[in-house]
């Protein structure tokens, strides 16, 4: 555990998309959800906050809040503060720490390159347990007490997909929150699929972002009703050819809790 004098020195909050964060004196954290009025509070993202350390942005001279976190704290050493680690609060509130910001061209014009800022932009993570933050609170820093998720997208959605049970389904849309990459990464889903479709993992239970199945995953149909998974099917006019779907308010993978253990 790091006894480092270490406290809450900014907190912000971003309201909607396009608006700028909003420096407050509290923060209500919500397990299972985020911060309550956060943008990017979500259920199953592993990147529901994001902490930065005080001393880090000093070092480049970049004001409190540039790089979009939620979270400045002081006082805590850089050997500390890593992927995996568990931060408690004052309140009772706690944040699994679960991997590194990744450095990304919305703050290009903040440092001399992207590159000078690696695993210096802070580190994301969970709410495990609720409470308010108050600037100034103190809090503590315990080592080790998770696995860190990997610093690779595709190694966090092969690490998702083993989660998915039996008799359940996820779209691409799921899929882009609980691995925590932008909207953009959705592009990518079909690669990884390709990728791992010679591998043992469930992939059948993958669909894309309306329901309908995946032409290029070998023998979803089959797999899927092997589950007890109803396949149903229409047609497509414009095609006049059948496309096949399932019901997700009765099968969708619902998960709250992904990241609390």
């Amino acid at each position: 555990m790091s006894h480092d004098n270490s406290y809450i020195r900014h907190l912000f909050i971003k309201q909607k998309h396009g608006s700028v964060m909003r420096e407050v004196e509290e923060l209500n954290l919500k397990v299972g959800h985020g911060i309550e009025g956060d943008i990017n509070a979500n259920s199953i993202s592993p990147r529901q906050v994001l902490i930065v350390r005080h001393e880090d942005i000093t070092d480049f001279a970049i004001p409190p809040g540039e790089l979009r976190e939620n979270i400045v704290i002081a006082g805590v050493k850089s050997e500390n503060f890593t992927p995996g680690s568990l931060i408690s609060f004052d309140s009772g509130a706690a944040i699994r720490l679960t991997f590194h910001c990744e450095p990304c061209k919305r703050i290009a014009h903040l440092v001399d390159s992207l590159k000078s800022i690696q695993f210096k932009r802070g580190i994301l993570g969970v709410i495990i347990n609720s409470g308010k933050l108050h600037v100034g609170n103190n809090l503590q820093i315990h080592n080790e007490v998770f696995p860190a998720l990997s610093e690779k997208p595709y190694e966090r959605f092969l690490e998702f997909i083993v989660k998915v049970p039996s008799g359940k389904v996820v779209t691409y849309k799921q899929i882009i929150a609980a691995i925590g990459v932008d909207n953009s990464y959705i592009r990518a889903i079909p690669t990884y699929l390709k990728k791992t479709s010679a591998a043992d993992y469930p992939i059948h239970r993958i669909l894309d972002s309306q329901g309908y199945l995946i032409r290029y995953i070998p023998h979803q149909m089959d797999n899927l009703n092997s589950e007890n998974i109803e396949v149903l099917n229409e047609q497509d006019l414009s095609t006049n050819t059948n496309r096949y779907f399932v019901d997700l308010n009765k099968y969708l993978y619902r998960n709250q809790s992904l990241y609390l253990n």
